[in-house]
C-alpha cells in the first residue's frame, strides 16, 4: 500500500492545524487554513453564506455558487463543517458558524487590497 507523501493531506480529509496537509509536514495552522480555503470552491462557498446573511438551504446555496455540481457543493460543507467554519440550523440550512465570520473579517484586507489590485490593473 502506497502512503501519503509528507506534507500533504489524504483524500476526503478536512485539513486541520496540526495535522500533515499540503506544504507543512506539521500542519502548522496557517498552513492548514491555507489547504482548506484553496480547495475549489471552498470561498465562493464561503463569501455567499456571509453574503446572504441568513441561513440558506443547500439548493439555494448551489444556485448562488453558479450550479457547481451537488456533489462538490456537499464536500466542500462537510470540510467546513468540520473545521467549525460553517454548520447546519435544526432544519438543514446552512451558516457561517462565529469562526466562520470572524475568517470573513480576517479577509477583510484581502478583499480591500483586490480592490486596490483592480484598480491599479485598468
Amino acid at each position: 500500500m502506497e502512503s501519503e507523501p509528507t506534507g500533504s493531506t489524504p483524500a476526503g480529509s478536512t485539513p486541520s492545524p496540526g495535522r500533515p496537509v499540503r506544504g507543512s509536514a506539521t500542519g502548522r495552522p496557517v498552513m492548514a487554513a491555507l489547504d482548506l480555503l484553496g480547495r475549489r470552491w471552498t470561498l465562493r462557498v464561503i463569501w455567499e453564506l456571509h453574503r446572504h446573511g441568513t441561513p440558506i438551504g443547500f439548493r439555494d446555496l448551489r444556485r448562488r455558487c453558479d450550479d457547481m455540481s451537488s456533489s462538490v457543493l456537499s464536500t466542500r460543507l462537510t470540510e467546513l463543517r468540520e473545521a467549525d467554519i460553517a454548520g447546519q440550523t435544526p432544519d438543514g440550512a446552512w451558516q457561517l458558524t462565529t469562526l466562520g465570520t470572524d475568517l470573513v473579517t480576517a479577509m477583510g484586507p484581502l478583499s480591500e487590497w483586490s480592490r486596490v489590485w483592480a484598480e491599479r490593473r485598468r
